[in-house]
């Protein structure tokens, strides 16, 4: 695929996983006002979304001998552990505020590229995220609750660096001679991530007869069970599946930020159908992630990063040199 054609297509993948990410809070606040416990709605999201990729995991089983710690790894950070870190967060401190610290996901996740893997980062993936975690601020209205408690201040962190994981797990192994199968890994994540969750959330003490009755959005009737396949399809199989292809094509730091668009995308289907209204600085606010996400997405992808990083050795940097000197090669850009 043209390098072009791949980033669109991982900046449109990109893009439909934070529009159903951003979707499951609306689908399952309904849920909890009629009687489910915020962990139970985790719990019924992960265990269903693995039930529904259990043909894909029995598929791609020969992942279990040969990336098991990739599995483990996607199971205990990408699905249970943003789960469980932001749920105990918001128990303990505001919900904006706990939000606004998880979304510092894609600001950890450019020190984990530059710091500890060595690759450059690129000047607009950097300004992208100052300006979406400006914004992100903005529309949780991080000023209104400020309560400071060191505990939930610290899950909510754990949810970031969990949410690191998930980009950088995503991404892992796919230059492999033999990579692992993306929707396989995420078939198998939800598995390790819904056991894990059965302990925590503790499911056998839910009240299963809500699930049969109806929620209400906007005054207006649903029935849960029909939320509840929201949450589980779209929110989370449909979710997870473009995320993590999307991730393969661009940058894990690139499709971080575009990922913050979930926390607007959240805000303003509540305004629409919970009839949650937005103030003036979360309008501003959002206007601000959505450009720091077109700032981001402008810097150089991932293969092309590893270009940079190459040239001078050998071969490959002659070539490149040559290349460039013949006007066929911009530089920052990868051949076509």
């Amino acid at each position: 695929m043209h390098a072009s054609q791949e980033r669109s297509a991982g900046l449109g993948l990109a893009l439909v996983s934070a529009l159903a990410f951003g979707g499951s809070g609306v689908a399952a606040k309904p849920l909890i006002q009629a009687g489910l416990d915020p962990l139970h709605v985790v719990w019924l999201r992960a265990a269903g979304a693995a039930l529904v990729l259990l043909p894909v995991a029995w598929r791609h089983r020969a992942l279990v001998t040969r990336r098991p710690a990739l599995l483990a790894g996607f199971g205990l950070l990408a699905v249970a552990g943003v789960q469980a870190c932001y749920f105990g967060a918001i128990s303990r401190i505001p919900v904006g505020v706990a939000l606004l610290v998880e979304y510092l996901g894609p600001a950890l996740l450019l020190g984990w590229v530059r710091f500890v893997q060595r690759r450059p980062v690129s000047r607009a993936a950097a300004v992208g995220v100052a300006l979406a975690v400006a914004g992100l601020a903005c529309v949780v209205e991080v000023w209104s609750g400020m309560g400071f408690d060191a505990v939930g201040l610290l899950l909510a962190l754990g949810a970031a660096c969990c949410q690191v994981g998930y980009f950088v797990l995503s991404d892992h192994g796919a230059d492999d001679e033999e990579p692992a199968d993306p929707v396989g890994v995420i078939a198998y994540g939800l598995l390790i991530g819904a056991l894990v969750l059965t302990v925590v959330a503790r499911p056998w003490g839910m009240d299963w007869s809500v699930l049969a009755g109806s929620a209400r959005i906007s005054g207006t009737g649903v029935p849960a069970v029909l939320l509840l396949a929201w949450v589980v399809l779209i929110a989370t199989v449909a979710a997870y599946v473009t995320g993590v292809l999307a991730v393969r094509r661009l940058s894990p730091q690139v499709a971080g930020v575009v990922a913050c668009l979930e926390a607007v995308v959240a805000t303003v289907l509540a305004w629409v159908l919970l009839g949650e209204h937005l103030s003036l600085p979360q309008i501003t606010g959002g206007a601000l992630v959505l450009v720091g996400a077109f700032i981001a997405q402008s810097s150089t992808p991932k293969k092309a990063a590893a270009t940079v990083v190459a040239q001078g050795e050998g071969a490959a940097a002659d070539s490149a040199a040559a290349a460039a000197g013949q006007g066929e090669l911009p530089a920052g850009t990868r051949p076509a």
